[in-house]
């Protein structure tokens, strides 16, 4: 009898630990089949003078999973909550690699400049859904690479959107006066 109870222990300590072990690997799964999918794939560019400006829509749950690590179940709670976002990032290059921010492309000097990209630039940017609602861009992420890295870099959050709408990204160019820029993202936003 003493035999079969711990027979029965073991073989219950086997199934628990083999159970722990395949969440992990679940877990892994998800993280591996997310970065795997990327989301580069959704990127539109658009040349106008010597600027390069490439807009790219970033899946919400790529979003979330790289800022909150390989969490599947926090992961898929925070998109249930917040799948009318939208995440795009927006990003400007000189053909020569200049930098975008003096004077000589903003008529601004740079102080100036670096502010219009943090706070004001945000007023630039609307959405049209397929539904025809327009929307306008609720916050921004300015990214501060400090004149290492030849491009300027920005975040664009967008509310109420229906997730299975597609978008067209409107930007109204202040900053280097070039006009009405339009990025149409045709296909359904990525699922992961």
């Amino acid at each position: 009898m003493n035999k079969t109870v711990k027979n029965l222990f073991l073989l219950f300590l086997a199934s628990l630990l083999f159970s722990c072990n395949n969440t992990n690997t679940v877990e892994d799964y998800k993280a591996f089949n997310i970065q795997q999918q990327g989301w580069k794939s959704k990127r539109i560019n658009q040349f106008i003078g010597d600027i390069n400006y490439t807009a790219t829509e970033v899946p919400l749950k790529y979003y979330l999973y790289k800022n909150l690590g390989k969490n599947s179940q926090k992961i898929d709670s925070i998109y249930t909550a917040n799948q009318k976002e939208r995440v795009i990032e927006i990003e400007f290059q000189h053909v020569d690699k200049k930098d975008l921010l003096l004077q000589d492309f903003t008529n601004k000097n740079y102080e100036e400049s670096v502010k219009y990209m943090a706070f004001t630039i945000v007023k630039d940017f609307t959405v049209v859904t397929s539904s025809n609602d327009t929307i306008k861009c609720s916050g921004i992420n300015f990214e501060r690479n400090f004149k290492i890295a030849p491009f300027k870099r920005a975040l664009l959050y967008f509310n109420n959107i229906n997730p299975d709408d597609t978008i067209k990204l409107i930007y109204q160019d202040q900053l280097f006066g070039n006009g009405i820029i339009k990025f149409n993202f045709k296909e359904i936003p990525l699922k992961l």
